[in-house]
């Protein structure tokens, strides 16, 4: 017989009378308690508890610790009044050195062996209905009346002494446009453990259907839902399995013990305007959203204006469009490898034709990419390789630089070649990159031709880099990012039509081959500075670093020392421009070598707009 109890009704009393009978088909969900707080339980041998213990710790996300035994004992006064285990939990799996040799309703017939092993107690997956009631959803049931179905991922929970297995997450399935009102509710009410760590495509975790779910009854999606994920301590039953030590318990899916703790408080940080969390969508194939703070995400939305200053009167604030900066570096954010581009060969009759816009500003992204400890390559004009070699060595002697990058060419042909040059042996799900950016690169005209800003075809000097922007809007999981000043340069066809109507010339030199996303900037190095500290922003926010290791493993802020390091200076953009002025790189509007871009002074400008991002992202303005 199984059991229906409403006990949002009974008084805790109530429900620790009948938990406490030893019913096997009695499921303790943490969405149908009150007044009392559900744990699973892990039960290990004393010699792996330190390990165990840190294991938790480090993966704090699937294994938030509420506490642990002394070997062999089952009170634990630090978490209150907690029944006897042994008792109390209506199933446990029992595990052989990691095979789940069957379920126990009670461990007294292992009293000697627990002798020698020690209970450890996780919080459960919290309740989402108080969430989804705040955020004015209904609940929806699995389809099987069981426990919420959860689902092994291919994402590594972080190793720690044998311990090691994949991470175990929820699904909720939630309208799209209430999304950020969920994700804002959770917080408010639990805090970091209430915040999901994936929210889109279930591919993106390795999940290949989500009719079925490793453990417990699915819940099904309805059109215009989003599936959101939580990571789950069911997690807990992999990493003893995957240990295999010679015997082991944990509670059974859907099963708990009762303490008598309250709800976990939320964190006062994050109940603060700053702290609260935002959803962004950054990818439509595959469907993907990302998650920073309320203070991360308006100090990237001050980069953006102040990169959108138009010193040359051109009349580019017809061409922004909110919030490109920020969905641009969320995504490249979650990016692995990242292939950069830039050259604008606008001085065509001059060696070399290149000008100083667009190098420094791809290679301060660069530097920041590395940092974060991504792939990183630029692919450059075959006429122009060695001279972006040169550039490089230079860059990395100076120290602009951290460790030489990729200098790759591209010489077209077909798609089939421009999806070779993307992908491992032609395979769209075995991505070589899976970001493009350009920075000040030459765009391709709906003509097909290549122009300056004076209507010059520069076609002759330029490779047919814009094909594996094209291609990549075609293969799901990359994306593209453009940066421009002026219409065309490569990804600046997505606003073509703002560029035809309010750029002079724009009739003829718009660039018709789109990005993802369109940075604007005044001067196009601005926009890769910009890049670069958006990244710095997002990577040193724990809310969007939490999401991005989807809860598991230590805090990244350990690498946040590095990340200022790495960050574009006045001292390493001085010198880079330097660099380009010993190889003869003139400015792009006056034509002379020396150091200014676009005809404007370094010092007099550029020196200040780095200054300005520094202190943004710094927090010293």
């Amino acid at each position: 017989m199984t059991f229906t109890l409403h006990l949002k009704s009974c008084p805790p009393s109530a429900i620790r009378s009948l938990i406490l009978r030893k019913k096997p088909n009695i499921r303790n969900k943490s969405n149908m308690v009150a007044g009392l707080r559900p744990a699973s339980v892990v039960v290990l041998h004393r010699s792996l508890a330190p390990a165990f213990e840190k294991f938790c710790q480090t993966n704090s996300g699937p294994l938030p610790l509420l506490g642990r035994s002394e070997p062999g004992k089952w009170a634990l006064p630090a978490l209150g009044t907690v029944p006897d285990t042994r008792m109390d939990c209506p199933q446990f799996h029992k595990y052989e050195f990691g095979a789940c040799t069957g379920s126990v309703t009670s461990l007294e017939e292992y009293s000697e062996q627990l002798q020698d092993m020690v209970t450890f107690f996780l919080g459960c997956s919290f309740s989402l209905e108080g969430a989804l009631e705040k955020a004015g959803l209904s609940r929806k049931e699995p389809a099987g009346h069981g426990h919420v179905g959860a689902y092994k991922t291919t994402v590594p929970c972080a190793t720690i002494a044998g311990f090691s297995c994949p991470l175990v997450v929820t699904m909720r399935p939630i309208p799209k446009d209430k999304l950020e009102r969920l994700v804002q509710a959770t917080c408010s009410m639990v805090g970091e453990q209430g915040q999901p760590v994936h929210i889109g495509d279930p591919g993106l975790l390795g999940i290949k259907d989500l009719s079925k779910p490793d453990y417990g009854d699915p819940v099904a999606c309805q059109p215009g839902d989003v599936p959101v994920f939580w990571p789950s301590q069911l997690t807990s039953l992999e990493a003893v399995s995957g240990h295999k030590t010679p015997l082991a318990f944990a509670s059974a899916p859907g099963c708990t013990v009762m303490t008598d703790l309250t709800g976990m408080e939320a964190p006062a940080e994050c109940l603060t305007p700053e702290g609260t969390p935002e959803v962004h969508h950054i990818s439509q194939d595959p469907l993907h959203y990302s998650i920073a703070s309320a203070s991360a995400v308006q100090k990237i939305r001050e980069l953006e204006t102040i990169i959108g200053i138009d010193p040359g009167n051109r009349g580019i604030g017809h061409l922004l469009c909110k919030d490109e900066l920020l969905r641009a570096s969320l995504s490249l954010s979650h990016a692995h490898s990242v292939l950069i581009t830039t050259g604008f060969p606008t001085h065509f009759n001059h060696e070399p034709p290149e000008e100083t816009d667009g190098p420094p500003g791809a290679i301060a992204l660069a530097a920041f990419l590395q940092a974060l400890g991504k792939g990183v390559s630029m692919v450059v004009d075959q006429r122009a390789l060695s001279l972006f070699k040169k550039l490089v060595e230079e860059a990395v002697e100076q120290g602009v630089l951290r460790t030489q990058i990729p200098i790759l060419t591209y010489q077209g042909g077909s798609a089939e070649v421009a999806q070779a040059f993307l992908c491992d042996d032609r395979d769209p799900k075995r991505l070589r990159f899976d970001h493009l950016v350009a920075i000040e690169r030459t765009g391709r005209a709906a003509d097909g031709n290549h122009y300056n800003a004076r209507k010059m075809n520069i076609k002759h000097l330029v490779d047919p880099i814009d094909d594996l922007f094209l291609v990549a809007q075609k293969i799901p999981g990359v994306s593209s990012t453009g940066v421009g000043d002026g219409g065309n340069e490569l990804g600046m066809g997505k606003v073509k039509e703002a560029v035809k109507r309010h750029i002079r010339n724009g009739d003829v030199i718009a660039c018709d081959v789109e990005a993802d996303f369109a940075v604007i900037a005044g001067v196009s190095n601005w926009g890769g500075y910009a890049l670069a500290c958006a990244l710095h922003i997002l990577n040193s926010c724990e809310v969007h670093g939490r999401y991005l290791r989807k809860a598991t493993g230590p805090s990244r802020a350990a690498g946040e020392q590095n990340w200022t390091e790495a960050l574009p200076s006045i001292s390493k953009e001085e010198a880079m421009l330097g660099i380009l002025v010993r190889h003869k790189v003139r400015s792009g509007v006056s034509g002379r070598v020396g150091m200014e871009v676009d005809g404007l002074p370094f010092h007099d400008t550029h020196a200040q707009m780095i200054q300005k991002l520094l202190d943004v992202t710094t927090g010293r303005k």
